[in-house]
């Protein structure tokens, strides 16, 4: 992995343990907004992430992505988490 890389996944790491925070909120995007944090941003993180093969994103059966679900598992599931950090 280069150098630009490994930068880019740990600052997408970054962004997905702050979003997980509220992942477990009744309306997760507005709280992320109060938070100040963007949307797009942490869809790009996870996006990033999977490509990099850290994660994968949950899927409906539509093919849809569910990003909170996902940030949801990531949160509740801390061994995985580490896991996926300790990876590579």
């Amino acid at each position: 992995m280069t150098g630009a890389k490994d930068v880019k996944i740990k600052r997408s790491w970054k962004i997905v343990r702050e979003a997980s925070r509220y992942s477990l909120s009744g309306n997760f995007w507005e709280e992320v907004k109060r938070a100040s944090l963007k949307e797009k941003e942490i869809k790009n993180a996870l996006v990033l992430l999977e490509e990099a093969g850290e994660i994968r994103i949950k899927r409906a059966k539509d093919g849809r992505k569910l990003y909170v679900l996902t940030l949801r598992d990531i949160r509740r599931n801390p061994v995985k988490l580490d896991r996926w950090l300790t990876k590579g």
